[in-house]
């Protein structure tokens, strides 16, 4: 079985987060793709994302009839900080013959080096590089390896949705409907 691995904050789910897995499923012909928000970056420790029920309510909206497509909740019900590599030994523990292959934004590759237990993150999978339009695609650190994915490149980040909501614009085209029904539904992300 081959896996994707796709953590983030999803903070929220956008259009640009569904055509990176669609790439990913398609180019690498993935079994499985899971979405995985974390509880809380350890890159990021001044942001306080939504509460974890809220994304993980639009995640299941925007990946509804997604069939190669599952949300996987463990960093939230964990809490606290998340922490790649607990769950890709999470993974290999109750998919041993497993493939992984985990997502990773290319903003995010200097970093690489820095994530906890990295030396050992490196051996257990190969990482797939999603490329930011405009941005010239840089080579994984050592010892990391992997593959730069081809398909999809989208500039749009959750953190423009969330101040374009704020400032009273529309998000149309950027989220799923039933995301964007969601979140002006429950008021998300006016203040």
């Amino acid at each position: 079985m081959n896996f994707g691995l796709y953590g983030g904050s999803f903070d929220p789910v956008h259009l640009g987060h569904l055509l990176v897995a669609q790439a990913a499923h398609e180019e690498l012909e993935l079994d499985r793709i899971f979405f995985i928000p974390a509880a809380h970056s350890p890159f990021k420790p001044q942001s306080h994302a939504s509460p974890g029920a809220d994304r993980l309510r639009l995640l299941r909206l925007a990946l509804q009839g997604c069939t190669w497509a599952e949300i996987d909740d463990q960093e939230i019900r964990r809490g606290g900080v998340s922490y790649s590599i607990d769950t890709v030994r999470d993974y290999l523990q109750r998919f041993p013959k497993a493939t992984l292959f985990y997502l990773i934004g290319a903003d995010n590759v200097a970093t690489l080096p820095k994530w906890r237990d990295a030396n050992e993150l490196a051996k257990l999978t190969e990482f797939v590089v999603i490329p930011r339009p405009g941005q010239q695609p840089m080579d994984l650190p050592a010892p990391f390896h992997g593959k730069l994915l081809r398909g999809f490149p989208l500039a749009v980040s959750s953190s423009e949705i969330r101040e374009r909501v704020k400032s009273g614009l529309p998000i149309r085209n950027l989220v799923s409907p039933a995301v964007e029904e969601a979140i002006r539904g429950a008021g998300m992300y006016r203040e």
